[in-house]
């Protein structure tokens, strides 16, 4: 009989998404879902779509002024974006 070393939940779990392949969308889905808090209010609201592709979040927004606005802080919004994932997910933002 041998003894078998015990590990974290966390540490197997994430082990079992890098293994399947889940890792990287679980990933896109929390940077997703930050953009909402990491906008603001009022972009969020002013946001009709957002999906990733290609390292790219493209975000539809209907109000010309905040997407002039957000494409200024867009280097700064897509640090905020990966450091809130806690990994490098997304390399630029368009907004359209």
């Amino acid at each position: 009989m041998y003894k078998i070393k015990p590990q974290a939940v966390g540490n197997i779990l994430d082990r079992i998404l890098r293994d399947e392949g889940l890792e990287m969308p679980l990933l896109q889905k929390r940077v997703i879902d930050a953009w909402d808090d990491v906008a603001g209010e009022f972009a969020s609201s002013r946001t009709r779509s957002k999906f990733i592709k290609n390292q790219t979040l493209m975000v539809k927004i209907d109000s010309p002024a905040l997407r002039s606005e957000l494409m200024m802080r867009r280097a700064k919004i897509t640090a905020e974006l990966n450091a809130r994932v806690g990994a490098f997910v997304i390399a630029d933002i368009r907004i359209y």
